[in-house]
């Protein structure tokens, strides 16, 4: 770890997080957990957004001091991959896949998307790369079955789970920006008058056209949908 509390270029060490006890060795028994630290650390993150998650913050609500949170969490790096996968645990699947694997994926999707928008923090979280926990890979797992009727190869599949989650952080993100946008509504009348300008000014046929199409039912719901259908319904399996 470097001086700042940043990790190093090598990033966090998965085998040292997921496959190695989670409590000092040395020392009185402390009063508190990884799982406590890192529960408290979500609760920071859904109320505040991830800016608020410090580890002072976070010793601040488990009562404990900022030094005793690095035996658990050397950096804030490491504390984000908990993070998420605490919340992964969240993606319980009952039901086995169906067969019917396009149908299955949009229910991953729409699972995932409920997912992020009850955790707002998620789709920034997940922007760079993360170590798969426990709770990741067991919800990965349902996936990969999921898509063994495709006839895809393993690296495949991988690649169309990474696509989807994608996908869904990017219209989440895109999602919680629009609502913020949507409560004020001299802005969103603004664009509107500025888009119309736009398509009015002889430079933009395409975009003029574009707008003059029949609209579509534009609730987060509905839109989400088209995509989803969009991006599923043509996945090359081949």
């Amino acid at each position: 770890m470097s001086s700042d509390g940043k990790p190093g270029a090598e990033g966090v060490d998965p085998e040292q997080l997921w496959l190695r006890p989670t409590e000092p060795r040395r020392g009185r028994r402390p009063s508190f957990s990884r799982e406590a630290i890192t529960a408290a650390a979500v609760t920071l993150a859904d109320a505040e957004g991830l800016d608020a998650v410090t580890m002072r913050r976070v010793a601040a609500e488990v009562g404990a001091g900022v030094m005793s949170l690095y035996s658990y969490a050397p950096d804030k790096e490491t504390l984000l991959e908990l993070m998420v996968d605490h919340v992964s645990g969240e993606l319980t699947v009952t039901n086995p896949p169906s067969g019917d694997w396009r149908a299955d994926l949009k229910t991953v999707a729409r699972l995932q998307r409920t997912h992020m928008l009850r955790h707002p923090w998620l789709p920034a979280a997940l922007s760079t790369r993360r170590v798969p926990g426990p709770n990741t890979l067991n919800f990965l797992e349902h996936v990969l079955a999921v898509l063994r009727p495709t006839g895809l190869d393993g690296a495949a599949k991988l690649e169309v789970f990474a696509q989807i989650t994608a996908f869904v952080a990017g219209y989440v993100a895109h999602e919680i920006a629009q609502a913020a946008v949507s409560r004020s509504p001299d802005r969103a009348a603004a664009e509107g008058r500025y888009l119309a300008a736009v398509a009015a000014d002889g430079c933009h046929p395409e975009l003029a056209e574009a707008l003059s199409a029949p609209r579509r039912p534009l609730t987060p719901d509905a839109t989400f949908t088209r995509f989803l259908n969009r991006l599923i319904d043509g996945l090359d399996t081949g």
